[in-house]
C-alpha cells in the first residue's frame, strides 16, 4: 500500500475517539487565548495611552491596625454584606511578623498603565471617562475568564473573585462610583468607604498620582507630631504641617 502522504496533517483533525464537546471545550479555550494574545500585541503596537485617574487611595502601614473595618465597609457598601472575601480592599495579617511588617494594606493602584484595562478581551475592564478616568469592571460584561487577575503585577492582585448573581466574576476598587447600599456620592470628587470608616484613619483619597515604584509609592506617612509624643514614631517620621496636597480629615488633625 502507498504511504499515506497526508498522514501528519490527519493527526490535527479530530478522530471519532473524541467527543464533539470535548472539541468544541478545546477550540473555545484556544479561540480565547488566540482573542487575549491579539488584545495584548494590538495594545503593544499601537503603543496606546492611557488617560490617568483622577484619585488614588494611600495608605500608611505603620497607622493601620488590622481591624479590617475598611474592608467590612467595602463589601457591605457595594454588595449589602459584611464579607472580607468580597472586599476590594485587602489587609494582610502575618500573626509571626514584626511591626511593620506584620500587616500588608492591598489597595487598588489605578496603574497609570492599567493592565487589567488592557487584556481584557471583552472590555469589561475599562476606563470610565464620565468618573474622573477611574479604572473598573463593568460585572455584567465580565465573562469569568480571570484574565485580569493573572494580569495585574501587584501581589497579592488588586482585582478580586467574586459572586455576582450566581456566577463568580472579577471586580476591583471602583473609588466607590457605584455602591448601590451606600447613600454618598462616591468617585474622585465624593467619598470613598474605606476612608471614612477606618478609625485609625491610615487610608486617605488623594488627586496626584503617587509614585508608581511598585507598592512603596502608596505607602505614605499619615502621621503627625501627636503620634511622636506618643513615642510611637522618631522625629523624622513626622509630616510637617501635611505640607502635601491632602484634604483635611473631619474631625481635625489625626
Amino acid at each position: 500500500m502507498p504511504e499515506d502522504k497526508n498522514k501528519e496533517k490527519r493527526a490535527d483533525i479530530p478522530q471519532k475517539g473524541i467527543s464533539r464537546r470535548d472539541f468544541l471545550v478545546t477550540g473555545g479555550a484556544a479561540a480565547a487565548g488566540t482573542l487575549i494574545a491579539g488584545t495584548r500585541a494590538q495594545a503593544a503596537d499601537k503603543k496606546v495611552t492611557y488617560p490617568t485617574s483622577k484619585g488614588y487611595l494611600v495608605y500608611d502601614s505603620k497607622k493601620c491596625i488590622g481591624c479590617t473595618t475598611c474592608m467590612l465597609a467595602c463589601s457591605l457598601t457595594h454588595y449589602g454584606v459584611q464579607s472580607l472575601s468580597r472586599s476590594r480592599i485587602q489587609i494582610i495579617q502575618d500573626s509571626f511578623g514584626k511591626f511593620p511588617n506584620d500587616l500588608q494594606m492591598a489597595v487598588c493602584r489605578q496603574c497609570k498603565v492599567p493592565v487589567c484595562v488592557q487584556n481584557c478581551p471583552v472590555g469589561a475592564a475599562f476606563i470610565d471617562a464620565e468618573n474622573g478616568n477611574v479604572r473598573r469592571i463593568d460585572s455584567n460584561k465580565c465573562i469569568g475568564c480571570k484574565t485580569c487577575l493573572k494580569m495585574c503585577p501587584q501581589q497579592p492582585h488588586r482585582t478580586v473573585w467574586v459572586e455576582i448573581d450566581g456566577k463568580y466574576k472579577a471586580s476591583k476598587c471602583d473609588l466607590c462610583i457605584d455602591t448601590p447600599y451606600w447613600n454618598e456620592k462616591g468617585g474622585p470628587e465624593g467619598k470613598q468607604a474605606c476612608v471614612e470608616a477606618c478609625p485609625m484613619q491610615a487610608i486617605r483619597f488623594v488627586t496626584e498620582m503617587p509614585d508608581q515604584k511598585e507598592t512603596e509609592g502608596y505607602d505614605v506617612n499619615l502621621r503627625n507630631d501627636h503620634w511622636y509624643n506618643l513615642g510611637l514614631v522618631d522625629s523624622s517620621e513626622i509630616v510637617p504641617k501635611m505640607s502635601l496636597d491632602w484634604p483635611k480629615m473631619e474631625g481635625g488633625e489625626e
